[in-house]
């Protein structure tokens, strides 16, 4: 193409509106969709003090901290892989997949933590155990201005957003979404390369139930 061909096809995309409404809202595609299901945003959000007020979130990352909701029946057997559990990803421009950490079973985690009992948490536990195979159930909380690694996990997830801001986005296969917190409860598909980015001046804190299935093999 010609200098002049250039400069007239970049003032075309300079020419076009820009979308920077749509980006506060929810955009779901296959491999991110919000339920039906939904919960009261503020009984979460006081059950969360209630539960904070009595327990500490443990840093899994850097700028992430998890708190554990289930466990297994024999609460003695404990252990810190049990806030991650396996995950594969790429670390080089080789782009072979690599698996970190060991594979946890999902299906052991079937007992409410103590601090949980009686707060509304236990609801949102026994609605969605009604519905569907859940396993490991975490309070995720993200620090500003920070961001997970990229990986894909053995299992998909249910999120429930407590806490939220506009740059707080969620990416599945290169599908960019934000998630409002407003007791929605939305399906994500993270056996796809994905990551939680909070680009957001405050922190963000969801709800994270690993759902149960056996681990995909791509």
């Amino acid at each position: 193409m010609s200098i002049s061909q250039d400069t007239k096809e970049l003032n075309s995309y300079i020419e076009n509106k820009v979308d920077i409404d749509s980006v506060a809202s929810f955009k779901g595609n296959e491999h991110i969709i919000k339920l039906k299901l939904n919960f009261d945003i503020n009984k979460m959000r006081q059950a969360l003090d209630e539960v904070k007020a009595n327990s500490e979130f443990k840093t899994a990352a850097s700028g992430f901290h998890a708190l554990a909701m289930t466990q297994r029946k024999d609460s003695s057997v404990k252990s810190d892989n049990d806030l991650v559990g396996r995950f594969y990803t790429r670390e080089n421009d080789s782009y072979e997949e690599v698996a970190k950490d060991e594979l946890v079973d999902e299906t052991q985690f079937s007992e409410l933590v103590e601090v949980f009992k009686g707060t509304y948490f236990e609801t949102v536990h026994n609605e969605l155990c009604a519905r569907y195979p859940i396993g490991r159930v975490r309070i995720l909380e993200k620090d500003s201005y920070n961001c997970n690694s990229w990986h894909r996990d053995p299992e998909p997830r249910i999120h429930i957003p407590i806490y939220t801001n506009p740059g707080a986005l969620f990416i599945v296969n290169h599908h960019c979404t934000h998630l409002p917190a407003d007791g929605s409860v939305y399906f994500t598909d993270t056996r796809g390369y994905h990551t939680a980015l909070n680009g957001g001046p405050e922190s963000r804190t969801h709800l994270v139930a690993t759902l149960a299935y056996p681990e995909y093999h791509p």
